[in-house]
């Protein structure tokens, strides 16, 4: 805050705000104090100062590619803080979606969090040797050749964990890890590409 505006922030406190006034004054105080410390301790950007310098990128002309980046990178910072243990790559697929990076024509299904780990579990069992004959004759007469159409329906960076874990490049538990790391930020409702 500017000196001169300190300054007539204080008079206006101490020489004419009304006792209602001095009440919305504290508490605006204690919101403000909050918001500092509650996003401060947790890396992000204070939310006023955050909102200031995206309006004036946006009078300043760069409004869409600014925004799209200032999206991308707090998006980024999600999803590190919250899925640390995610690679590269598996990461640029998630944000795909998020940023509209989806490849083109190419079609969309949605799959539920739960439904998807479902036929991750069921496939990992099958690829195993682990399922039961009853349940593997039961996917087949409903679904016919559904390991192929599983496989089609995960989205890419699931089907790399699952060749990652079948190849022994990650054991049981860190594929577990991950595997809920990505169906909690793909989140209900999220696109699942097939191809």
């Amino acid at each position: 805050m500017a000196d001169a505006e300190l300054v007539r922030v204080l008079d206006y406190i101490l020489n004419r705000c009304s006792a209602a006034s001095i009440d919305a004054v504290a508490a605006a105080v204690i919101r403000r104090k909050r918001d500092l410390e509650l996003f401060g301790s947790a890396g992000l950007p204070d939310p006023a100062q955050w909102a200031h310098k995206t309006a004036s990128q946006l009078e300043g002309g760069a409004a869409l590619e600014g925004i799209r980046s200032t999206v991308r990178r707090m998006a980024e910072e999600l999803i590190r803080r919250e899925a640390p243990e995610l690679s590269d790559d598996q990461l640029e697929e998630l944000l795909g979606p998020w940023m509209g990076n989806s490849t083109a024509g190419t079609p969309e299904k949605t799959l539920q969090p739960d439904l998807l780990s479902e036929m991750v579990h069921q496939f990992i069992a099958f690829s195993t040797g682990k399922m039961d004959g009853e349940t593997q004759k039961q996917l087949e007469v409903q679904l016919g050749s559904w390991p192929k159409r599983y496989w089609s329906a995960f989205p890419p960076v699931v089907r790399s964990l699952i060749n990652d874990l079948l190849k022994g490049s990650l054991s049981e538990r860190e594929f577990e890890l991950k595997l809920r790391s990505v169906l909690t930020l793909r989140g209900a409702g999220q696109p699942t590409t097939e191809e």
